[in-house]
C-alpha cells in the first residue's frame, strides 16, 4: 500500500502545473510591463495601466495557486483569468468601447508584438487550465489498487 500522492507521478498532471503558471507569467510580466505606458491616458484615475496591473496581480496569484495545488478550483481560477484576459483584449481590438463609469476607453485596432503574445499566452492558459479542470483525477481509492 502506498501513501504517495497519485498525481505526483502523473505526467499530464505535472505538465499542466509547470506550463498553465508560465503561460500565466508571461501575461504578468507583459502587463507589468506595458502598465506606465496606457496609464499616462488617465493619470489620476482608474486607467488602464491600473487596469494592466491587476490582471498582472491576478495571473500572478492563480499561476502560483495552480503550481502549489493543482486542483480543480486553482485550474479553475486559472481559467477565468486567462479566458477573461483574452475576452477583453479581443473586445478591446474590435469593439471601440466608450468609457463606462470608472473605466476608461480602450479601444486599440491594432495588433502588436506584446500585445499579441500577451493574447497567445493568455490563449494557452485558458487552453490548458479548461484541460486541468476536465481531465479525469486518481481517486486515493483507485491508487492504492
Amino acid at each position: 500500500m502506498s501513501t504517495s500522492n497519485p498525481e505526483r507521478h502523473d505526467p499530464l498532471g505535472i505538465v499542466l502545473r509547470l506550463l498553465v503558471p508560465a503561460a500565466l507569467a508571461i501575461d504578468a510580466v507583459v502587463h507589468l510591463r506595458l502598465a506606465s505606458y496606457y496609464q499616462s491616458a488617465a493619470p489620476g484615475g482608474i486607467g488602464q495601466g491600473n487596469l494592466f496591473r491587476i490582471e498582472a496581480a491576478a495571473a500572478i496569484l492563480a499561476g502560483l495557486y495552480v503550481l502549489l495545488r493543482g486542483s480543480r478550483p486553482a485550474y479553475a481560477a486559472a481559467f477565468i483569468v486567462a479566458a477573461g484576459g483574452v475576452a477583453a483584449v479581443l473586445l478591446y481590438r474590435y469593439v471601440n468601447v466608450p468609457a463606462f463609469g470608472p473605466f476608461p476607453a480602450m479601444y486599440e485596432p491594432v495588433w502588436f508584438f506584446q500585445k499579441s503574445l500577451s493574447a497567445v499566452a493568455e490563449a494557452a492558459a485558458a487552453t490548458l487550465a479548461a484541460v486541468g479542470i476536465c481531465r479525469p483525477r486518481h481517486s486515493s481509492k483507485t491508487a492504492r489498487q
